[in-house]
């Protein structure tokens, strides 16, 4: 008996890890309804006999985006809010664009591994493990054609240190990864974190805590 519900027990933990992705495809596509009222995990698909090609395509990602910002960066998502044709496929894109000095800051993508490679320029990269094992970071200064890969949920980030603009190009493992700017998250929540909780947690002082909570934390993803 126990060994049958120890069978169980990890039939049941496979299961969970095989649908803990983006939805998979019964169908050759299924071209989000961004305008339907239907919550479900994704999106409902549209009457596949109204699919146009429009729903398969983005156009523009070849411009140089605007990087006049605090961070100097800018990051151009193409995933399933621009691409309807994109749902269930779990897979998407993103242009990243950096000003001498520009950083991409540390943040995650819940749902998706990023995969980065350099078209212009020089990027010091890293991702940082979880806790156990250590928090260690792994870095790797970037040249044209190179390519690096961060892991999925893991804090990462991309920095520009060369005196020329950079450019990169992204692709995710998910028609929605999501992303979560760690600074934005801890010091610019709405409402906001106690600066008690803050304060403990960072080991700083209250006044620094409210002084962070007070800044403007920017949203560099479009």
């Amino acid at each position: 008996m126990a060994a049958h519900f120890l069978f169980l027990a990890l039939l049941a933990l496979a299961s969970s890890h095989a649908i803990a992705s983006d939805p998979s495809q019964l169908q050759d596509f299924c071209v989000a309804d961004l305008k339907s009222n239907v919550l479900v995990n994704g999106f409902v698909c549209k009457d596949p006999k109204l699919a146009e090609a429009e729903d398969f395509f983005f156009y523009g990602l070849d411009k140089p985006r605007d990087t006049g910002n605090k961070l100097g960066s800018n990051v151009t998502q193409v995933n399933v809010n621009q691409i309807p044709g994109l749902n269930t496929l779990g897979i998407s894109l993103a242009r990243l664009d950096f000003a001498p000095y520009g950083v991409n800051p540390p943040h995650i993508h819940p749902r998706g591994t990023e995969i980065l490679t350099v078209l212009e320029g020089m990027l010091h990269v890293g991702f940082v493990t979880s806790n156990n094992p250590n928090n260690q970071l792994f870095t790797k200064v970037l040249n044209k054609g190179d390519v690096f890969v961060f892991p999925q949920g893991l804090i990462h980030f991309q920095f520009n240190y060369g005196k020329t603009n950079a450019v990169a190009i992204a692709g995710l493992s998910s028609q929605n990864p999501g992303v979560i700017t760690i600074a934005n998250a801890v010091f610019g929540a709405k409402p906001p974190i106690s600066d008690y909780v803050l304060a403990k947690a960072f080991q700083l002082d209250k006044k620094t805590v409210d002084w962070l909570q007070a800044q403007f934390w920017m949203d560099n993803n479009n």
